[in-house]
């Protein structure tokens, strides 16, 4: 049964799919079972994945790494970077080119989870 936030991948289209409300069984695309997707948390490529949270006057910087800039090519890049509260969830959307990061205006304590969506290396989450 889903439940409320999880995100589903299908492994023939590409499609991704967050859970706005749960119930289903089952997700299906392409006529065959979508992926639930289980975020990482520990980083051991050369690429860094693992969402870091920066605490600024007005709110938080996102950044995916915090050592090393994730890559923002055609091939490989971070689709969204998103931020969990207990009651709204907050999605900055990427695009090839644009910078691995992004600014929310939220306060760090609200925070329940951050996590961001690689398009060949999945979701990841701090």
């Amino acid at each position: 049964m889903t439940k409320l936030r999880e995100i589903y991948y299908c492994e023939i289209c590409g499609n991704v799919v967050e859970i706005l409300n749960e119930g289903a069984p089952a997700l299906v695309c392409c006529g065959v079972p979508m992926e639930k997707l289980e975020a990482k948390t520990e980083d051991a490529s050369t690429e860094k994945h693992v969402p870091f949270v920066e605490e600024l006057e007005g709110g938080v910087m996102v950044k995916v790494g915090q050592n090393a800039t994730h890559p923002m090519l055609e091939n490989h890049y971070i689709k969204f970077i998103e931020i969990l509260r207990k009651d709204k969830v907050c999605r900055l959307e990427l695009k090839p080119g644009d910078k691995p990061e992004g600014f929310f205006p939220v306060k760090k304590e609200e925070i329940i989870e951050v996590r961001e969506w690689c398009n060949l290396h999945g979701l990841w989450k701090s």
